[in-house]
């Protein structure tokens, strides 16, 4: 967010506010391996922790609204969903120009789809999506990410890759600043059409749209069931989520890999299918 948001803070005619969003209960970090999945049905079916009160002017109109957040179990995070079930989100963004903004390790589809949906509802206009994932590919990250979350480290073994976005490639997310500087510079015409266009703000893998669908459904009934278990904090959630994560597992290193390989297989008969695909995931943006 601070490197996107570079070049308007160095505009002396753009006024920037950074809101930050910040959980009444503060999420802990590192995160507890058990602790973190213990929030995972909440998540997924966007029934997220409250918020502290978001200090802004209820009365103040943007002419652009940046989001930032992560992707949780194929979800949007919990302060994101929570800020946008909020009245100050509906004053906020009825009307305004939305660009996304995600830090994930590899999936964020179907999680930008819900956000979509969330914003839609709101009044506002998705004009744009920025998304950047992990360098160290889907393979490695598998291991790397969830070692940066359970030990706040981000190579924690020598063993390991670097977990998270590349700096370079987070250093190289200013050009999106500058296209949006660009646009609120030409006119007072409000934002209707994307700036970002041709900047790679998004990278389509097809081998992953299929694995984000399948996992998506599999968590919306698993989601339901551990929910219906008890508490977060009761010993029938924490004995279904054992169960939970090992299919978990065994889901991402058996389903995922055999999906990927199913779709390059098949992907000279589904060429235009998945080039909608992609076109429509990319969007607004594009690739």
């Amino acid at each position: 967010m601070q490197s996107v948001c570079a070049p308007l803070l160095q505009r002396v005619d753009i006024q920037v506010d950074f809101l930050a969003l910040q959980p009444a209960q503060p999420y802990p970090f590192p995160w507890p391996f058990l602790g973190f999945f213990r929030i995972f049905p909440e998540t997924v079916l966007m029934r997220p922790a409250p918020l502290l009160p978001l200090v802004v002017d209820a009365d103040k109109r943007y002419d652009l609204v940046i989001l930032a957040y992560q992707v949780w179990f194929l979800s949007p995070s919990q302060p994101m969903s929570a800020f946008l079930a909020t009245p100050e989100a509906a004053r906020l963004l009825k009307g305004s120009p939305v660009v996304t903004l995600i830090g994930c390790r590899n999936m964020w589809l179907m999680a930008q789809e819900k956000v979509k949906q969330r914003l839609a509802d709101l009044g506002a206009r998705l004009v744009d999506n920025i998304a950047l994932t992990d360098a160290c590919g889907t393979a490695a990250s598998f291991l790397a990410t969830p070692l940066w979350l359970f030990t706040g480290r981000q190579k924690p073994y020598s063993w390991v890759p670097r977990a998270g976005i590349d700096e370079a490639e987070i250093v190289a997310a200013s050009r999106f600043g500058a296209a949006m500087v660009q646009r609120l510079t030409a006119d007072a015409l409000p934002i209707e059409q994307p700036m970002l266009k041709g900047l790679g703000a998004v990278r389509i893998d097809e081998t992953l749209i299929g694995s984000e669908k399948v996992g998506n459904r599999s968590f919306q009934l698993w989601s339901r069931l551990l929910a219906a278990l008890g508490p977060q904090q009761s010993r029938r959630r924490a004995t279904g989520l054992v169960l939970y994560i090992v299919f978990l597992i065994c889901l991402i290193v058996t389903v995922v890999p055999l999906g990927a390989l199913l779709k390059k297989l098949l992907a000279p008969l589904l060429k235009a299918r998945t080039q909608r695909e992609k076109a429509y995931f990319a969007g607004p943006s594009g690739e």
